[in-house]
């Protein structure tokens, strides 16, 4: 079935690819049940029942409604939103830095009074648009030019050095989509080559020293913008040392991860049930960055499988439509969108069976979290905005370097 079999008439409710949109709706639903069984912990805190579940509840509608509004937002605003959002974060970010809300031992919040977000939220979704916009625009024959990658990494390394000092993971993964983004722009070799170089180098030197420092100087950097790395040591020691008989574990030190892999190991395959988990009680945020767990605790491998699987077919459906665009840029935005939830998504999951170290990522639209979910809506809302005006038919430019 082609993507037009799959786009509603204009005047229809929900236009757009259909596939998305009921991926949408059926994350919403793994949201709210999961969340639900998730949050005991927070009902027994606060003594009410059915708040935490009806907050979240209402954060998803408002969710879909911003993913509605964004599919009808015309397409000639897109490189406007681009570049007010990067100014947006920008001064998001620095105000979160100097005077930022403290959760976890990180300052990534801003406080608003009536509501609370995250800034790097804004910034990696507007950098992506942006990075669309700069490499369809700077192109040759041969695809984008040597400016198209200065001006991007230029931007992605300011943004970037913004967000680092509280949040390396979402700092990583920002600059690992818009590599993405670079190499699917054909951005010259000799350039990217280079940059893979140094990125390598680098990371290599950044794991031998967190890997290896020990905590008598870590300590040291306590009340610096560096303080956060002690942090990021002991999770890539927890990872890396992380004891591989059971007998070894020890529930104190490192309960996140041990709980994790105990709600993974006891969901008996086919799962307890929805709402029944016995984790929950004990796993540190069960509700957010570890929900990944609390679903295969509950609905088995198969709900675990199922939840990877809606992510792989929304990137696969970004990959169609821009494959269908007629426009460099659209073709480039939709798969830098798509790649960000669903990269963050793999992470997520990763770090929930132990694959991957600690990071602090949640669940794009399955996690409880005001912010994240209506940012992602939004940016399941352009993706679908984007899949309207997708040909029929491939063109033979698209994702192809255009003609000077």
């Amino acid at each position: 079935m082609t993507l037009r079999n799959k786009t509603i008439n204009a005047g229809s409710l929900f236009e757009g690819d259909k596939v998305i949109w009921m991926i949408l709706f059926v994350l919403c639903i793994i949201s709210v049940l999961e969340v639900y069984s998730a949050s005991s912990t927070m009902t027994f805190n606060k003594g009410a029942y059915w708040a935490p579940v009806l907050k979240h509840g209402l954060f998803l509608c408002v969710g879909v409604t911003v993913a509605w509004g964004t599919h009808k937002i015309p397409q000639r605003y897109f490189g406007y939103i681009a570049v007010i959002g990067i100014f947006v974060s920008i001064v998001f970010l620095l105000v979160t830095m100097l005077r930022g809300q403290t959760t976890n031992d990180a300052a990534r919040w801003m406080d608003l009074g009536f509501f609370s977000f995250q800034p790097s939220e804004i910034a990696k979704g507007s950098l992506v648009m942006l990075s669309a916009v700069l490499l369809s625009y700077f192109r040759n024959e041969n695809g984008a030019t040597s400016t198209a990658f200065k001006w991007v990494l230029g931007i992605t390394c300011f943004i970037c050095a913004l967000i680092v000092t509280e949040n390396l993971s979402t700092a990583a993964l920002t600059f690992f989509i818009i590599l993405l983004m670079m190499f699917i722009a054909q951005v010259p070799w000799k350039l990217l080559g280079g940059l893979l170089g140094l990125l390598v180098i680098g990371a290599s030197l950044g794991y031998s020293a967190l890997r290896f420092t020990p905590d008598s100087v870590l300590d040291k950097f306590e009340g610096t913008p560096l303080e956060r790395v002690k942090t990021w040591s002991h999770r890539l020691r927890n990872h890396v040392e992380f004891p591989a008989d059971p007998k070894e574990f020890d529930l104190n030190t490192n309960p996140q991860i041990t709980q994790s892999h105990i709600a993974i190991a006891t969901c008996n395959v086919i799962g307890r049930g929805p709402g029944t988990s016995r984790v929950r009680d004990f796993l540190p945020q069960a509700y957010s960055d570890f929900i990944y767990a609390i679903i295969i605790e509950e609905l088995g491998l198969e709900g675990g499988f199922l939840v990877v699987f809606l992510y792989i077919v929304l990137l696969f459906r970004a990959a169609q439509i821009a494959r269908r665009s007629d426009s460099m840029m659209l073709s480039f935005m939709v798969l830098g969108l798509a790649l960000l939830i669903v990269t963050q998504a793999l992470i997520n999951m990763a770090v929930a069976v132990g694959i991957f170290p600690v990071t602090g990522q949640p669940l794009p639209l399955v996690s409880r979290g005001g912010s994240s979910i209506m940012v992602n809506c939004f940016y399941i809302g352009l993706m679908i905005n984007i899949s309207r005006t997708a040909l029929k038919e491939a063109p033979e430019t698209a994702l192809k370097p255009s003609k000077a």
